[in-house]
């Protein structure tokens, strides 16, 4: 009997998918999404955590998943962590920032959607909850125009899972894009906080979970991987979004 796909997994058929619609724009998170820099946050975190005489716990790296940089830091002190909250965002970016510049940790199939994305001329932006050094980074290694702009923490006044960051992004992408449809647009999301932020901003959203697991949510379309998914998949997205509304 043959094997069936994980649920969010692309089975044969979603795989060769060549017609359908392509999405208006795609809005991407970057950590644990297009890149795997949990466990280079979670390495600066704990070594903070414990040269205070803390304790790291798995439950406390969870609870850092996807949040905004300053909330991330107060759970840091509450943890033991000494320094102040800029300071502890200061070290982290720059010891983040350090190790993405040595090598980029791909998850996989990001590199090769986001280079379909291109191909087919879909705009993109970068909507990240790390800040502008670091992000910059990332963008920098890859060909020019990839992300048409990029909203970073450092940006908003309310981080996710508050959608301000998503709601800004649409604004940036709406005013370069005349007559941009957010029904018609996708964001890519690996964390719930995440998650929050791009359908309450009323994008239609994909959830790829790395760290933790995600919850089933009508507002959301869960995949397994990105591997193998290509524009159209988004841009069907984006249309069963708009069908069930």
């Amino acid at each position: 009997m043959p094997l069936r796909p994980a649920p969010g997994a692309p089975g044969p058929q979603d795989l060769a998918t060549t017609t359908g619609p392509l999405p208006l724009a795609v809005f991407w998170d970057m950590d644990g999404t297009l890149v795997d820099t949990e466990p280079l946050w979670n390495a600066s975190q704990r070594a903070l955590v414990e040269q205070d005489g803390g304790q790291w716990t798995t439950e406390l790296a969870h609870s850092l998943v996807g949040q905004a940089l300053d909330h991330g830091a107060r759970l840091l002190q509450q943890a033991g962590v000494t320094l102040g909250v800029g300071e502890i965002i200061d070290h982290t970016l720059t010891d983040v920032a350090r190790a993405v510049r040595r090598s980029v940790p791909w998850r996989p199939g990001a590199r090769e959607l986001l280079t379909a994305l291109g191909e087919a001329e879909v705009p993109c932006a970068l909507v990240t909850m790390s800040y502008a050094p670091l992000a910059a980074v990332f963008a920098e290694s890859l060909p020019t125009g990839t992300f048409e702009f990029l909203v970073t923490g450092d940006m908003v006044l309310r981080g996710k899972p508050d959608p301000e960051p998503y709601t800004t992004a649409l604004d940036v992408m709406a005013r370069r894009h005349e007559g941009l449809d957010p029904a018609a647009c996708v964001a890519v999301e690996d964390s719930l906080p995440g998650l929050l932020s791009a359908a309450g901003a009323g994008l239609p959203t994909v959830a790829v979970a790395h760290v933790m697991a995600l919850p089933d949510d009508p507002r959301w379309e869960q995949w397994a991987t990105l591997a193998g998914r290509t524009p159209r998949h988004l841009g069907l997205v984006a249309a069963r979004h708009s069908a069930a509304s």
